[in-house]
């Protein structure tokens, strides 16, 4: 069993609630500072504050999308978004120009401390006032989504299935089949456009408001520094786009002839593109949610004892929730609890190979908690996505010669590797579609629902409109966007998708041609935390953070030859 970390400076009782708090963030406002050595008992004394506020958070947010039809759940979340999170800003804007104002701030270990002075200075260079209620109100209007989603649900025969459970049939043999199952999803879905369509455009108000109170145009432009984008720009992300549609779309086509041959139709479908192309049933690598964990936790041990140890840890400790049911939120994640020191995973199986692909990119994300968990001051342990996102991409690619524990047979192993690794590409211009809808829907912050419609249609349309051919169901592809959970919850969180799946194609590179050291290099990374620039923590993996057209090029003939070698 694990426990949480002994508190030093908090009672190991603490109710999270603001009369319980207020003080503490008083006591840390107005505490004396008179050496280097006190501003760093302070500052560990503030992470400790963060850690437990963090995990009370964490598990308020989990237990909600656990049963999104909880009233008492919902309302916790929701006490916590409303009467502590803004009573916190202004305190915690306090306690950031206490630091950067302190007389031995220079005094500070440079190189220990850089990254996390620089993300400091961003925060009170961003903060106002007047966003604090926005920012609450932004919070608890886009946990709709998960309510709204969360309730759909569709009837196949005389049963009733999520949507995700729902998604199974649409890798049956039988076309009719797939047909009907894609078409009760997608007018499911459709019900509720206009209800998703509407709290989009309240979200999106709320937030250009934020950016013009910060001082800058658009909502596009507050992001990238709230986000601390300080390696790359808007303009480095429109290269990327461009570099995807050159050099991965042509390769999707191949893929999507071959398919289309393969089934002997004469255009694909939107429900034709999942269906495994040798006539063979679906994959099934487990049968239910236990023994997808216990395959899992196998799998990790045969890469490294420690990785397959991190796991049981979980599991020993029920930091799983991995079966689809109604009114669980929908997606999957991997959620830090501070104080504890390990994740919680939650995830939506239905028993198909695609869960066996969430559970090993969330244990990634699983993995990199653990190894950061020692780290002096919380904030060390909050990595930019680029860098989060690495750890579980790439740990989907390095568990693959390991799956023969989800496949006895050695032709479906070869099937799975084959899907994975023709997923790897898919992603790409999918981030590549649902980033630049992004930069277009906040840089025209006063559009009508007809532009938006337009507008993701015309950004679709080049990055291969998903290869099918969608001209009699333009309603449901003109949709497509109201899927994706980080458009509503998470605002711009998706580009990172796409620069750390090449970085993680490099780490399975190098994991390929030496598994000791790429595994060793691999984590190597991830142990550092946020303590290191983005391109350091890449060149501690052994690999480059870059994405210009030469590179993506050069990923995808490896990712292609590989695909050839199966």
């Amino acid at each position: 069993m694990i426990h949480k970390k002994t508190r030093t400076y908090l009672p190991e009782n603490l109710e999270i609630k603001w009369e319980t708090l207020e003080p503490l963030f008083k006591e840390l406002t107005e505490r004396p500072i008179n050496s280097v050595e006190e501003l760093e008992h302070w500052l560990h004394d503030v992470s400790e504050l963060s850690a437990a506020l963090e995990e009370d958070f964490a598990w308020r947010y989990i237990r909600m999308t656990c049963d999104t039809m909880s009233e008492e759940l919902l309302q916790k979340f929701q006490y916590y978004a409303t009467e502590i999170e803004p009573k916190i800003a202004p305190y915690a804007n306090e306690l950031n120009k206490k630091l950067v104002n302190s007389e031995w701030v220079d005094k500070l270990d440079h190189d220990k401390y850089f990254i996390y002075l620089r993300g400091v200075k961003k925060s009170l260079e961003l903060f106002r006032e007047e966003n604090i209620p926005l920012q609450t109100e932004i919070q608890v209007e886009q946990q709709k989504y998960q309510s709204i989603t969360g309730s759909m649900s569709v009837h196949i025969g005389d049963k009733e299935f999520t949507l995700e459970q729902a998604a199974v049939f649409l890798k049956d043999t039988d076309r009719s089949k797939r047909q009907e199952v894609w078409e009760k999803i997608t007018s499911r879905r459709l019900q509720d456009k206009e209800q998703l369509n509407q709290l989009f455009d309240q979200l999106r108000v709320l937030r250009h408001k934020v950016a013009l109170n910060a001082g800058f145009e658009n909502f596009r432009d507050y992001m990238f520094q709230a986000l601390g984008r300080f390696d790359y720009t808007p303009q480095d992300c429109y290269a990327f786009h461009e570099a995807i549609e050159k050099e991965i779309v042509p390769i999707l086509h191949e893929q999507a002839e071959k398919r289309k041959k393969a089934l002997a139709l004469d255009s694909l479908k939107p429900w034709d593109l999942d269906v495994d192309i040798s006539g063979k049933p679906a994959l099934k690598p487990f049968q239910n949610g236990n023994e997808l964990i216990e395959k899992s936790i196998q799998c990790f041990s045969n890469i490294s004892r420690y990785l397959g140890e991190r796991l049981e840890i979980m599991k020993e400790n029920n930091l799983f929730d991995v079966e689809s049911r109604k009114g669980k939120a929908p997606g999957g994640y991997n959620f830090p609890l501070a104080e504890t020191g390990a994740p919680f995973i939650f995830m939506n199986s239905a028993n198909t190979f695609r869960d066996l692909t969430t559970m090993v990119h969330e244990g990634g994300h699983a993995v990199h908690t653990f190894l950061t968990a020692d780290l002096e001051l919380n904030d060390f342990k909050h990595c930019p996505s680029e860098v989060a996102e690495l750890a579980s991409m790439s740990m989907e690619l390095i568990s693959m010669d390991n799956w023969n524990v989800y496949f006895d047979n050695e032709e479906d192993l070869k099937r799975a590797k084959r899907d994975q690794l023709f997923d790897v590409l898919k992603t790409l211009p999918w981030v590549a579609v649902v980033d630049q809808f992004q930069h277009w829907i906040y840089t025209n912050p006063d559009h009508t629902d007809q532009q938006r419609t337009d507008a993701w249609l015309q950004i679709y349309e080049p990055f291969g409109e998903g290869f099918a051919d969608w001209s009699e169901h333009r309603e449901a592809e003109a949709n497509l966007w109201q899927k994706q959970l980080h458009i509503f919850e998470v605002p711009f969180y998706y580009i990172e998708y796409g620069m750390a799946q090449l970085g993680a194609i490099a780490v399975w590179k190098n994991y390929k041609e030496n598994p000791e050291k790429g595994l060793q290099q691999y984590l190597d990374a991830l142990k550092l935390g946020y303590t290191k620039t983005i391109k350091e923590i890449y060149e501690t993996a052994g690999i480059k953070f870059d994405f210009s057209a030469a590179y993506v090029k050069e990923l995808a003939e490896f990712v292609k030859s590989e695909m050839d070698k199966l």
